[in-house]
């Protein structure tokens, strides 16, 4: 008997609408505190949402990291971890569906998807290398400058523009990647760091056609390509939808040519794969493999566990599993579209196309008022939460740093507030709340004051900072 999913019962039936492809089991009740209330809060946070107390929070759209919901296969799983501090059992099924699902040789656990980055790091750049990456991320990119290496952003040029409707704006630029080989050698270029719906860029997708190319050029060079596959299965999704010859594949066929272009991956288990904490690191180099093993020891635990409990492996085995149905990645995706296309509708600029794990706001065309040195989308995200509670995240001038040379701000292109939407968590209902939230926020941009930093961490700066009005 064929399986019926809410896709096919829509068919069946001549209806257009889906439903989610899963039941509420159990809730968490939420609560809305006073606009003073949150007034207050949001002084006391320094107007940075990262700071604010989550019980003062009524939809929370900071992250879709480690914030989804599990199943109750997972939760099943938890009660079969064993905590054994070797070789613990859930080590091996995590290893094992790792290979199935993304096609690596080798695996080394980690706690979260930082430590498969700062791993990779050390074992792979050597001081003065450069890595090119597909524009940078904050963690990665810090754990390469603290390697020695020197970050260049190899993202093609509509990746910068919000408006462009590219279908693909996460590609490589190859002739980008192939000047840096002219001015500096292959031989000064650690890897090239290939991000999947590209964070920064709005979760903007890497085609099949592109990463073939990168690895055709690479191996010309003798260059390795590392893969942060944190959200490569919604990447998989957007090349089924978008890519000529992929309509009729499955998303898990996809994830595995995908991965094949590549050497290796870091992989933060938070976002696609549905559990709440967790990573690894994949490779494909035995001797690679074996420098990373020795070095999780040190830094995160013994090289079956890294960092994980046995019962977190088990629940992450289980979580790549389901993310690999197509019938999940569609709901999920779906949810980020709807509330995408409600703004869209009512003129409010986001990036475009929609991504995969969250809407973008355009701070900068909200604000034009607000120069980028008075943080346009930290204003924006302060706002959003004083008007509804709604917590989002900045993805600007404060997210990209300073400049190690002059100590100026880095100045990006893109100024954007980030609306991320957990999987499995919220309702479409909560979907509409959010959208009109947004739109009365827009409704008020003329009048809205930008912000003043008080106080600067020295490393990713966005998660501590704190601000003042102007």
């Amino acid at each position: 008997m064929l399986q019926t999913t809410p896709q096919t019962m829509g068919q069946q039936f001549g209806r257009r609408s889906w439903a989610e492809p899963w039941k509420i089991k159990m809730v968490e009740p939420l609560r809305v505190i006073t606009r003073a209330d949150r007034e207050r809060a949001l002084q006391d946070a320094g107007y940075n949402t990262f700071l604010l107390k989550s019980d003062d929070v009524y939809i929370d759209l900071l992250t879709d990291s480690g914030t989804n919901a599990m199943s109750d296969r997972q939760w099943a799983g938890m009660m079969l971890g064993d905590e054994a501090y070797a070789g613990s059992r859930n080590f091996y099924h995590l290893e094992a569906a790792m290979q199935k699902y993304y096609g690596y040789k080798y695996l080394v656990p980690t706690h979260q998807g930082r430590g498969a980055e700062h791993l990779l790091s050390q074992a792979a750049i050597k001081p003065g290398q450069f890595v090119c990456g597909n524009m940078y991320f904050t963690t990665t990119r810090l754990h390469q400058e603290l390697a020695g290496g020197t970050f260049t952003d190899v993202i093609i040029d509509e990746a910068h523009d919000p408006a462009s409707t590219h279908p693909f704006k996460g590609n490589v630029d190859l002739n980008k990647v192939q000047k840096l080989i002219d001015a500096v050698g292959a031989s000064k270029i650690a890897y090239i760091s290939l991000a999947v719906t590209v964070n920064m860029a709005g979760g903007q997708p890497v085609s099949m056609e592109n990463a073939r190319a990168l690895r055709a050029l690479c191996n010309q060079h003798g260059i390795k390509i590392f893969l942060d596959a944190t959200r490569a299965m919604e990447n998989a999704y957007f090349i089924q939808e978008r890519e000529a010859g992929y309509q009729d594949k499955s998303l898990a066929e996809i994830l595995r040519e995908f991965c094949s272009y590549s050497d290796g991956a870091t992989m933060s288990a938070k976002k696609d794969s549905l559990a709440n904490i967790g990573g690894w690191l994949a490779l494909n180099d035995y001797d690679l493999f074996e420098e990373a093993s020795n070095l999780v020891v040190v830094y995160e635990g013994l090289h079956t566990y890294g960092g994980m409990a046995g019962r977190d492996m088990e629940a992450l085995a289980i979580g790549i599993e389901e993310s690999a149905q197509d019938d999940h990645m569609r709901a999920r995706i779906g949810q980020v579209r709807y509330l995408g296309e409600l703004l869209t509708d009512w003129g409010i600029p986001i990036v475009q196309p929609i991504g995969g794990h969250a809407i973008f706001l355009d701070a900068r065309a909200f604000y034009p008022h607000i120069s980028q040195d008075e943080f346009p989308a930290q204003t924006l995200a302060a706002e959003l939460y004083l008007d509804s509670g709604i917590r989002s995240m900045e993805r600007g001038i404060v997210s990209a740093g300073r400049n190690a040379k002059t100590g100026d701000h880095n100045r990006p292109k893109l100024e954007l507030t980030r609306l991320t939407i957990p999987r499995r968590v919220y309702t479409q209902a909560h979907m509409d709340v959010v959208a009109e939230a947004v739109k009365a926020v827009y409704d008020h941009r003329e009048t809205t004051r930008g912000l003043k930093m008080v106080f600067e961490p020295k490393y990713l700066r966005f998660f501590q900072a704190r601000f003042e009005r102007l």
